[in-house]
């Protein structure tokens, strides 16, 4: 089947999905093919031009899109969302999430410790509660987390990201464990080396010399991937297709994980 064939198959037909971070890179993949599979979308971003700019893209494809533009750490952008959502919420998808410079625990402040947590960790719980509750009167649901190829293994990136994205692959599985029973699947994808902004290419970042001590370059990295390759299994495990799939942190990073 063609791709564009694919893209064009009605999976989420009437159904209403949230996707955070949908401003740019693995949200926007997301989102766009989310709306063009039939599904009545959300995007929440931080940057008010990110959401103005997909806007503007989706309506050249003949397509709209809710937007809500705050921090996911204030408890009012939370609520702005499950509003926006309306009656109903089928699917959430928590990718919005932020590099942490690299630093090792040393050199960690707490500043920093603290943003990557809330952003990374925290906002996933509060989100994914205020959705849950959502959910749970209708019997059914499918949260999707992007979690991180440092959700199983350390050495790359700073101790606030390492300990934010285990974090994050340990609340999947709580969430899975106890309303899975429920009809709510909860599953991650974990990315490797993706094409996104979640870091500045044009800003050396504070742990650099631990990057280098750690091998971080892109022979140790592989293949760097693109967002739609992400989209692709987020939405598969968003969907009916992954019916039977709960609790599940799966690699997506070109083998990264297992070398």
């Amino acid at each position: 089947m063609k791709e564009k064939e694919q893209a064009m198959t009605k999976r989420f037909e009437g159904k209403v999905g949230i996707v955070t971070g949908a401003g740019s890179g693995i949200g926007k993949a997301t989102i766009i093919r989310f709306l063009e599979e039939g599904g009545i979308g959300v995007a929440v971003d931080i940057v008010p031009e990110r959401l103005e700019a997909l806007k503007t893209e989706l309506a050249t494809k003949g397509l709209s899109v809710k937007t809500v533009c705050g921090d996911l750490i204030a408890d009012e952008t939370i609520a702005e969302i499950v509003s926006a959502a309306g009656d109903r919420i089928d699917i959430l998808v928590n990718n919005a999430g932020i590099m942490d410079d690299f630093v090792p625990l040393a050199e960690l402040d707490d500043e920093l410790w603290h943003r990557v947590i809330a952003v990374n960790l925290e906002s996933v719980m509060k989100l994914s509660r205020a959705v849950i509750q959502k959910m749970l009167p209708m019997g059914r649901g499918s949260i999707v987390t992007v979690a991180s190829a440092a959700s199983f293994k350390s050495g790359i990136a700073g101790s606030a990201y390492v300990a934010s994205k285990h974090g994050v692959a340990g609340l999947v599985k709580s969430m899975a464990t106890i309303y899975g029973p429920k009809g709510i699947r909860s599953n991650a994808v974990a990315p490797g080396a993706v094409a996104t902004n979640i870091m500045d290419p044009n800003k050396v970042p504070r742990g650099a010399a631990t990057m280098q001590e750690l091998g971080m370059n892109l022979a140790n990295v592989g293949t760097v991937g693109q967002p739609e390759q992400l989209a692709a299994p987020i939405l598969f495990l968003a969907s009916e297709d992954a019916s039977y799939v709960n609790g599940v942190v799966l690699p997506v990073d070109g083998g990264w994980v297992a070398r």
